[in-house]
């Protein structure tokens, strides 16, 4: 079969649906808690550097530029490193492995226990793995698929937000109670998906005659595999599973997520092949030979980069410090245990609706309406707003955490794609892992100096321990519900500084069909 791009699709997708392993901290964490003796605040700390290593990705965008990076005039398959991506899985593939196994050494007590800031190295090391594979991933597809970036960044980032889901639920087919064997699992599973199917990963720029079909295919199965799991998730917390149920139901969950092959199959049979210029940049900047796209130093030095990051770090930020702080907040609300973990479980599905949603209604919107993707981050940072004071208030935590997470997650697809539009794509794993930095800045000021504080300070004056009650978050989320306001504007400013381009790039979009 030809390694097209269609294939090359498939490939990202099934590395993306096996990487996400971050989200999977609480399954192990006890176990890592016990083995090693840390009490609570230590586990956090363990805690704090994997969403660090996850979320600033500066380095695989820097490794992906440098061996995708070609001399002008050069044919697009070549680069300085030969195949060059393979490099970029090669080097997440070695971090994962690395992270996880020597965790699962200290867990199960092969090696001396190490200092914790050895524990939060591996764990660094470990999430940062994932970095590597999403950076080359959305790259890829949006050099692939230009005139639906937002749509293709929304399937990688879509399946990357339930990837977690997926390893639970291979694991307790296979190593339910073992949670130490997760860590083993981690270390081999997602280096090997990575290692088996980075070499049909390419870049094809090439346009064919019916892209938006077949990736509507893509999205379907998507949707299709978050709507199974969700059931999964449900049922497993209502119900107790027998062992041959979890085999039934893991089978089934593989053959979906093995669906987008025949996709790609069907895409490279039906499909013509008239070529079609790439997706040119929003914004140029200047040199001696012509223009050329924007590189980080540039990036930083405009009003553009910095409302992008300012409107992420607090959207961001405060979506991933209520995950993180989602069971205490159920607590205190006398949430009963079925109740909060339920939340946590299905907290992977909004975000997955999110990702999928926000790159696939602004594709929508900026291909009929000319509606900028930038509008759409002002939009849902509006929607934190109230989903924040809803679980402020004391309202529903089922609801407030709905809006939240799928507002947070749309922000994960739509931000990669807006950096590709207004800087260019040479450049964009870089900038967009630059940009993302923003998240656990973000996350780590609301999470320690907003709720931590506040949450202590309601504990203390009700004579210490837990704090229980809407006191012991609502000025919070009032903050909360205040940063995104503040968000929402800059989001906005960020908007209609860029319309022009947005209306300048689908005018050259219209040239090119006419033509």
């Amino acid at each position: 079969m030809e390694n097209s791009k269609w294939i090359a699709t498939v490939a990202s997708i099934w590395i993306q649906c096996s990487c996400g392993a971050s989200y999977a901290f609480g399954i192990y964490s006890a176990a890592l808690k016990s083995s090693q003796g840390y009490d609570q605040s230590t586990l956090d700390t363990v805690s704090v550097f994997k969403d660090i290593g996850a979320n600033i990705g500066v380095l695989s965008g820097l490794l992906y530029h440098a061996v995708t990076d070609h001399k002008r005039g050069a044919p697009p398959s070549s680069s300085r490193f030969g195949s060059g991506l393979s490099l970029v899985y090669l080097a997440g593939a070695i971090q994962f492995f690395a992270g996880y196994f020597l965790m699962w050494l200290s867990v199960t007590g092969v090696i001396e226990k190490p200092h914790v800031s050895l524990m939060c190295f591996f764990m660094f090391m470990a999430a940062h793995a994932q970095t590597f594979f999403n950076t080359t991933n959305v790259v890829v597809a949006v050099q692939n698929f230009p005139d639906y970036s937002g749509t293709t960044v929304g399937i990688m980032k879509g399946f990357l937000g339930l990837s977690g889901a997926i390893l639970i639920q291979i694991y307790q087919t296979l190593f339910d109670g073992n949670p130490s064997t997760f860590l083993l699992m981690l270390a081999v599973f997602p280096a090997a998906v990575s290692l088996l199917l980075m070499s049909l990963i390419h870049v094809n720029p090439s346009n064919t005659t019916n892209d938006k079909h077949h990736l509507n295919g893509f999205s379907l199965i998507a949707l299709a595999v978050a709507a199974y799991l969700m059931i999964i998730i449900i049922f497993q917390n209502m119900f107790l599973i027998p062992s041959w149920v979890h085999i039934v139901t893991t089978v089934v969950l593989l053959m979906l997520v093995s669906s987008p092959l025949q996709v790609a199959v069907s895409a490279q049979r039906k499909e013509k092949q008239p070529p079609s210029p790439a997706m040119a940049p929003l914004i140029v900047a200047s040199d001696k030979e012509g223009g050329v796209e924007m590189n980080l130093v540039q990036a930083v030095g405009t009003v553009n980069f910095w409302l992008l990051s300012v409107a992420m770090m607090f959207g961001m930020g405060s979506g991933m410090a209520t995950i993180n702080n989602i069971s205490q907040i159920g607590e205190s609300l006398d949430y009963s245990t079925f109740q909060i973990n339920a939340m946590v479980s299905l907290w992977s599905i909004w975000n997955f609706l999110g990702r999928f949603g926000g790159g696939f209604v602004s594709d929508v919107f900026l291909h009929r309406y000319g509606w900028g993707r930038p509008l759409f981050i002002s939009l849902t940072q509006a929607a934190m707003v109230a989903g924040h004071l809803i679980i402020g208030s004391g309202g529903n935590l089922y609801i407030g955490t709905v809006i939240v997470g799928i507002c947070y997650g749309s922000q994960w697809s739509l931000m990669p794609t807006i950096t590709s539009e207004i800087f260019g794509v040479k450049h964009m794993g870089t900038i967009f892992n630059t940009v993302a930095a923003g998240n656990p800045i973000g996350s780590y000021i609301l999470s320690v100096g907003v709720i931590g504080r506040i949450y202590d300070m309601e504990a203390e004056a009700g004579g210490g321990g837990s704090c229980h009650g809407i006191h012991c978050f609502m000025v919070s989320y009032f903050v909360f519900a205040g940063v995104c306001v503040f968000g929402f504007l800059v989001s906005l400013v960020l908007f209609f500084r860029t319309r022009g381009f947005y209306a300048l790039i689908l005018q050259r979009r219209s040239k090119q069909l006419l033509v």
